[in-house]
């Protein structure tokens, strides 16, 4: 956290890529989490409020998120808040149209989430795009939320918790589980075999140390922001470290 011993804010240098020991054939991936890496804070509260501005929940559900919200930037996230959020946020989008709510998170994109956006990480971001990179989004958010900010930054795609959807509509019910710790880890190699990138070769950046099975999974893991543990198990794995601020 800001103020905390050696933690300084900082403008990322251009990192200087080195894809000898790809294979033939192989792609290199660059996987990126969303809140608190990409985006300040939870991408969860800042569409909570954009649907509390349009009415579609009350004043007792954002006071909620808002609680989230500060615990998340206080202390990062745990398992137990992630269970909690889901369950408000699936209680919000139970009925909703998928295609209304998809039209309110782009107006969340353009109103608040890119002015949210921590600059030190677009530039890591385009860097990889600019190399040729696959770049990928990795959330325990909504894939729909994680899919459009891929698309606005111009990456490849995004993962994410899938909600169910029927004749259009949203259940409540979640597709599996949250897309949450190892989760991340094997949807990131399924991926991978997919689409043919060398892992060993490739690049994962989290926050948290839920985020250590994704980050572990490729050959160049780094930390952005990282919560007290993560910064310790990074110290110890010889892990980089950014430390950025949405200042520009």
């Amino acid at each position: 956290m800001p103020g905390e011993p050696g933690y300084a804010d900082e403008v990322c240098p251009t990192p200087a890529w080195s894809d000898a020991t790809v294979g033939a054939g192989r792609a290199v991936g660059a996987f990126f989490d969303v809140d608190n890496t990409i985006i300040r804070g939870a991408s969860s509260f800042h569409i909570g409020v954009g649907l509390y501005r349009r009415g579609f929940i009350g004043a007792f559900d954002i006071l909620r998120f808002a609680v989230h919200q500060a615990r998340y930037l206080a202390f990062g996230e745990n398992r137990h808040q992630m269970d909690e959020v889901r369950h408000d946020a699936l209680a919000v989008v139970k009925g909703r149209s998928v295609s209304e709510m998809g039209l309110i998170a782009e107006d969340v994109y353009d109103e608040v989430l890119h002015l949210r956006i921590y600059p030190g990480t677009r530039a890591l971001l385009d860097d990889h795009l600019a190399a040729g990179h696959q770049v990928w989004l990795v959330t325990a958010g909504p894939v729909e939320v994680g899919e459009l900010i891929a698309r606005r930054l111009g990456a490849e795609g995004a993962l994410g918790t899938v909600v169910e959807q029927v004749d259009g509509r949203y259940t409540g019910r979640l597709v599996g589980d949250l897309l949450h710790g190892e989760a991340k880890a094997d949807a990131v190699e399924r991926l991978a075999s997919r689409e043919g990138i060398d892992l060993g070769s490739s690049y994962a950046y989290g926050d948290s140390t839920h985020d250590v099975p994704l980050l572990t999974t490729v050959g160049h893991p780094v930390a952005i922001n990282p919560d007290r543990r993560l910064r310790r198990h990074a110290a110890r794995a010889g892990w980089p470290v950014h430390n950025f601020t949405t200042k520009g």
